[in-house]
């Protein structure tokens, strides 16, 4: 199948599917666990230096594949930054304020609150992308939404800016993934085009933005550096953002966006559950472990009426309509 094809304009098998999403599952995954090494354990103190790491790793590997022709997508031209856009603040956005509420959140209450990305995400896919959504996968999503707020209700480590922090990181996560699917199907872009020029624009900003607030300073003068530990740790975190991003690409152009973010968020109750047994910073109660169970039911739901089912045509009785509009430009 063409790399530049729509995922929206063809029908992909089940096994595709499930395989794109499991691949995204596990990188995001190992990607968490890899960040909270370095951002934690080692108290790396520049979370935006970590971000270009893996924006470099990103280009360094895409262009070596494009130069032995593995791969391939246009060289860069001024057109470029129009298909994209706005794209790459997107994920400067979503880059920036996950590796900060990584840091400054216990993991499982991190991934409890990114639960919050699915109903963004689903709100921005029916008035960007015009879709409709079955009932039965509405109220899946209710569900994983309120066990979140069920579970978020025992928190007794209340961090107004860390809270912050993770609230913006959804809704630039949902905003990205909703824009990345979009953008999947601009002709001469591609995935590998989306990745590669999506970090490239992104790159010199977030770090003109790591000089300016002394991060940068604080990244090179971090006395961990000495320590064969620690590099291992920074240099799969920037390897694993790499593999994080083309994960995702993959999962939303195989299944969708929406489907992409409730994977991940199946994969962070998981970690939570985890966390609940091995995480230190984790405060067990009752009404926490409720509301992980209600959003891994209602995770499980979706998963089985997203891959068992076909995508609804837009005549069923079934579905969920926003009407939305014109505007005098003739725009939606």
């Amino acid at each position: 199948m063409p790399d530049n094809v729509c995922p929206e304009a063809a029908e992909h098998s089940v096994r595709r599917k499930f395989l794109s999403a499991a691949f995204y599952a596990g990188s995001s995954f190992l990607i968490t666990a890899v960040n909270k090494t370095v951002l934690t354990t080692y108290r790396f103190p520049s979370f935006l230096c970590l971000g270009i790491g893996q924006m470099i790793a990103t280009l360094v590997i895409l262009y070596a594949a494009k130069m032995t022709k593995t791969i391939q997508f246009p060289d860069f031209s001024r057109s470029i930054i129009f298909k994209i856009f706005p794209l790459p603040l997107l994920y400067v956005g979503n880059h920036i304020t996950g590796l900060a509420s990584t840091k400054k959140l216990s993991l499982p209450m991190f991934t409890v609150l990114r639960k919050f990305t699915i109903l963004m995400t689903m709100v921005l896919e029916i008035f960007i992308l015009r879709k409709t959504f079955p009932k039965r996968l509405v109220y899946s999503v209710v569900a994983i939404v309120l066990g979140a707020i069920v579970a978020a209700s025992s928190d007794l480590a209340f961090d107004l800016e860390a809270y912050t922090f993770i609230l913006l990181n959804d809704a630039f996560t949902a905003a990205s993934s909703v824009y990345t699917t979009k953008n999947l199907g601009t002709e001469g872009l591609g995935k590998y085009g989306v990745l590669v020029y999506n970090a490239l624009i992104t790159i010199v900003p977030t770090l003109m933005a790591s000089a300016l607030t002394g991060d940068l300073q604080k990244a090179v003068t971090f006395e961990d550096w000495v320590k064969a530990t620690f590099i291992f740790c920074f240099l799969m975190s920037c390897f694993m953002g790499f593999v994080l991003m083309y994960s995702i690409v993959l999962c939303s152009y195989y299944n969708s966006a929406l489907t992409t973010t409730v994977v991940g968020a199946i994969k962070n109750v998981a970690i939570a559950y985890i966390g609940i047994f091995v995480s230190g910073d984790y405060h067990f109660s009752w009404t926490n472990f409720l509301g992980l169970s209600i959003c891994m039911s209602g995770g499980l739901a979706y998963s089985c009426l997203a891959f068992n089912t076909k995508a609804p045509g837009r005549n069923s009785a079934q579905e969920v309509k926003i009407q939305i509009t014109e505007d005098s430009t003739g725009r939606r």
